[in-house]
């Protein structure tokens, strides 16, 4: 089996713990094994150390990156802020020497040095270029030929394109998540805030009601232009915005609809027939309906 460290970030197992175990349990059916990254930290998070001290912020991606270096396998993350925070990180270090000493002089009180060995990679990427669509669709035993997929690929999957081992061809037209989908079945009509913010991350902790503005935008984009049967996502944050942030615009009365919500694994774990109430157990909008339709036995595969 093919070998990539797991980088799960803080928001995944703190609050989608069910996404962490989509990954563990998919993953081996596609051939690769998971590797825990152990003493690993936070990224860490933009508005933190990125934001005030860059060689604070490199020394700690680092280190998070010297742990894949040690078990001489690269890094793969499901949050779009860790992917985005490790890659430019990584790209900083790799293309200037003079900051990479001074980082490794930081690293050395830690007993830890970066090389540059191990890449890093986003659980997208590894899906769709190292493991491929083919592959996956082979692992399928529900189709969701018939549903209408919203896609949200997320922010920090597509920009800084140049800062990252894998990247969309055109960032303003993104693929990979669509074509993923189209692996299982799926159906992924084309809606004009496709490549739009969510409202999560910085404007969420700061302007929680522009936050909110900004995903409802959104979601009605997705409702009155091709009416999805869920919104699939690669992002943890937008994961969580989605599926929160909905329950609250119900509660306010400024939307009168419900969207399941889930991580790209999750409906990979849905459709290779796993356990639902172990992959796919916590969220705030409702979604059991739609997975009893996606394990239902019409769909099963021959």
């Amino acid at each position: 089996m093919e070998q990539f460290g797991m980088y799960l970030g803080c928001n995944i197992p703190f609050n989608a713990p069910d996404i962490e175990q989509s990954f563990r349990q998919t993953f081996p059916n596609l051939g690769v094994e998971v590797v825990d990254l152990q003493g690993a930290t936070c990224c860490p998070a933009w508005g933190t150390a990125p934001s005030f001290d860059i060689n604070t912020w490199l020394a700690i991606s680092s280190r998070n990156i010297t742990l894949a270096e040690s078990e001489q396998v690269d890094i793969m993350t499901g949050c779009n802020s860790c992917f985005g925070i490790l890659a430019e990180a990584k790209h900083m270090l790799d293309h200037d020497p003079g900051r990479k000493a001074q980082v490794n002089r930081l690293l050395s009180k830690a007993d830890r040095k970066y090389s540059g060995s191990s890449e890093v990679y986003h659980v997208a990427h590894v899906l769709h270029n190292k493991i491929g669509v083919e592959k996956i669709n082979a692992s399928a035993k529900y189709t969701l030929r018939q549903l209408k997929v919203a896609v949200q690929p997320g922010c920090h999957l597509l920009w800084p394109s140049a800062v990252m081992k894998v990247k969309e061809k055109n960032p303003f037209f993104p693929t990979m998540l669509k074509e993923l989908c189209h692996a299982l079945g799926a159906e992924t009509p084309h809606y004009s805030r496709l490549e739009s913010c969510c409202g999560m991350g910085a404007m969420r902790s700061t302007n929680q009601e522009r936050a909110l503005d900004t995903l409802k935008d959104k979601l009605k984009s997705m409702k009155e232009e091709i009416d999805p049967d869920m919104i699939v996502t690669t992002c943890s944050s937008c994961y969580l915005q989605f599926d929160n942030a909905q329950k609250l615009l119900r509660d306010k009365g400024e939307i009168d609809f419900a969207i399941p919500v889930f991580y790209y694994t999750q409906l990979l774990a849905l459709c290779q027939g796993l356990d639902p109430a172990q992959v796919a157990a916590i969220s705030e909008t409702p979604r059991d309906e739609i997975i009893v339709r996606i394990q239902s036995k019409q769909r099963l595969l021959n």
